[in-house]
């Protein structure tokens, strides 16, 4: 399954990246908004090392990209990678509904009469 072109690797990226809250929240945060990394680590209860951690990982994963404004680090949201992991679901649940499908005309065939 291809979509866009995304490797096993970056498939494996992304939803690292995004199986963390606090990763997801700066994501959403970014999309909203660019944001300072300075500000971002003022909305959590940890070290500014450790969102900048976080941005790493998601800036690993293109889910966003950190500019320099000024002093500042931006770092602002990729809607375009979030819409490439949507449409990698997309397509599981595209496949498992195709299974549903085959499975409930499975069971609604008559069946065979019983001999004996």
């Amino acid at each position: 399954m291809v979509v866009d072109a995304l490797t096993d690797g970056d498939v494996n990226r992304i939803f690292r990246a995004l199986a963390d809250a606090t990763r997801r929240d700066i994501v959403r945060r970014t999309l909203l908004t660019d944001m300072s990394v300075s500000s971002l680590a003022h909305a959590y209860d940890m070290s500014f090392a450790a969102v900048q951690k976080h941005v790493a990982v998601l800036e690993e994963a293109r889910l966003v990209t950190k500019e320099p404004r000024g002093r500042e680090r931006m770092v602002r949201g990729v809607p375009e990678r979030l819409r490439q992991a949507k449409r990698l679901l997309d397509d599981f649940d595209q496949i498992w509904r195709a299974r549903i499908d085959r499975l409930d005309a499975l069971l609604s065939e008559p069946l065979p009469p019983e001999k004996g």
